[in-house]
């Protein structure tokens, strides 16, 4: 998960702009750092005199996010108006720290903003991002989705020659992400564009919703069936130009990304191949509770603190499977983090995020259903490392459904996290302190396979 991740709680109702004298002792600059997930995150908060505000996060390229600030009684908060988190405070005595907690699906993590900018930090080593000069062509676009009336740019790599090219339309994981999908310094899919364009195929890559230069829209009532509609339209987009083939248009989905690709090729039979990386093969709970317990076991948990972590997650997801309506499986996940001394906040917390629009169709969505109808050529990989998407739970599932693809390999790359780094001495969840954005086997593998399956039959 990212700090700034997909909206899956009802959004607030906020409060216009107030008069400059109440958020007086606040107005102006204030940086900090979130610990999130294992990831040091900088946050910078821009507060005018009016309360209107704005809030960065550098290192997910996230900037001039908007937001609410209010002062009274001593306490400070800084709310995002585009996506449903928040920060809750207090202002130091000296005025100069303001100290809470960043909350944000449920969970928060202690938070203390200040006015001193931090020294900069020498840019993290990323050898492997594509510098200019390019020896092919970048064009800026930006289409409509029908489907939600909502903007979306992206960036479209085009080879050398006249065309028309095949394609490869790239599709983000779960988190409001850039069309490079941006974490900690390292761009992935801006890697996977320039391997590919060189190699003759087009790439299409696009901000995610309320990313970079794509509209919003309501983000607390979205779920990964509303980003399929996204992909349909950049789809649409890319056949309605001619210097593409509309016989060639395929799909390189990442973590959600790989859930939404063959949802999309299940319903289009003319999608021409899917590549998933990291997808999901399995029953969404149970994916959420196999990540509890991978990700305990990497945060140094033992095996026994770890399973029944994930048998936690496993239980509460099944309450949500088992009741149509949001407030009674609310109520009943409630009662068993409580029954089990979880403190009550903590427990609300969880039970309005596991409840909410895009965890409830996510924790219900069969994979299979559409995996089984998809009738293209499929590179499903996964690395043997990643705490986020099981490989041995999802690649077997994954091929045991493609039973009318005509071409499918499934891999479990040796050695690899979700991102499809080389771990090493590393945790698997440590991507910004990994210089590799791609190990070279997984983005070889990717790229010859596409290549191949691009060839004008």
């Amino acid at each position: 998960m990212r700090f700034l991740p997909r909206a899956v709680v009802a959004a607030a109702l906020f409060a216009p702009a107030i008069a400059s004298a109440q958020v007086g002792p606040i107005v102006g600059d204030w940086y900090g750092t979130v610990q999130a997930g294992g990831q040091k995150l900088p946050v910078v908060f821009h507060i005018k005199p009016d309360g209107a505000a704005t809030l960065d996060s550098p290192a997910q390229s996230a900037m001039g996010l908007t937001a609410i600030a209010t002062l009274a009684d001593g306490k400070v908060k800084v709310a995002l108006q585009t996506i449903p988190a928040a920060f809750e405070g207090t202002v130091s005595a000296d005025g100069q720290s303001l100290v809470g907690k960043w909350g944000q699906n449920g969970g928060g993590a202690p938070l203390t903003m200040t006015r001193t900018a931090p020294a900069a930090a020498p840019a993290p080593k990323r050898p492997q991002t594509p510098k200019p000069p390019f020896d092919y062509r970048s064009e800026e676009v930006s289409y409509i989705n029908s489907a939600s009336g909502l903007k979306l740019a992206g960036t479209l790599t085009l080879p050398q020659g006249s065309g028309p090219y095949p394609v490869a339309l790239l599709i983000t994981g779960s988190g409001t992400q850039d069309r490079d999908e941006t974490i900690e310094g390292h761009k992935p899919f801006l890697l996977i564009a320039d391997a590919l364009t060189r190699r003759g195929v087009a790439v299409l890559r696009v901000d995610d919703r309320a990313a970079g230069g794509s509209q919003a829209g309501d983000l607390s009532k979205v779920t990964t069936a509303d980003f399929a509609t996204d992909v349909e339209a950049g789809v649409a987009f890319l056949r309605g130009r001619k210097d593409i083939d509309p016989a060639r248009v395929g799909l390189i989905g990442h973590s959600e990304g790989g859930v939404i690709a063959p949802i999309v090729a299940a319903k289009d039979p003319r999608i021409a191949f899917i590549v998933l990386l990291a997808g999901t093969g399995v029953q969404g709970g149970k994916v959420l509770a196999t990540q509890a317990r991978d990700l305990a076991l990497a945060a140094g948990a033992s095996p026994e603190a770890a399973k029944k972590q994930g048998d936690t997650v496993g239980a509460a997801t099944l309450l949500v499977r088992m009741q149509p309506d949001p407030a009674s499986a609310k109520a009943k996940i409630v009662a068993l983090l409580t029954g089990l001394g979880a403190p009550q906040a903590a427990a609300e917390a969880q039970g309005q995020m596991l409840t909410s629009p895009w965890f409830d169709y996510f924790i219900k969505l069969d994979p299979t259903e559409a995996l089984r109808q998809v009738r293209c050529p499929v590179l499903a990989l996964n690395g043997d490392k990643d705490a986020n998407v099981s490989a041995a739970v999802n690649l077997p599932a994954i091929k045991a459904a493609l039973v009318q693809s005509p071409d499918v390999t499934t891999t479990a790359l040796p050695g690899l996290n979700h991102i499809f780094q080389t771990v090493g001495s590393h945790r698997s969840t440590d991507y910004g302190a990994i210089e590799e954005t791609m190990a070279p086997v997984a983005l070889a593998t990717i790229v010859d396979w596409t290549v191949a399956h691009t060839v004008k039959k």
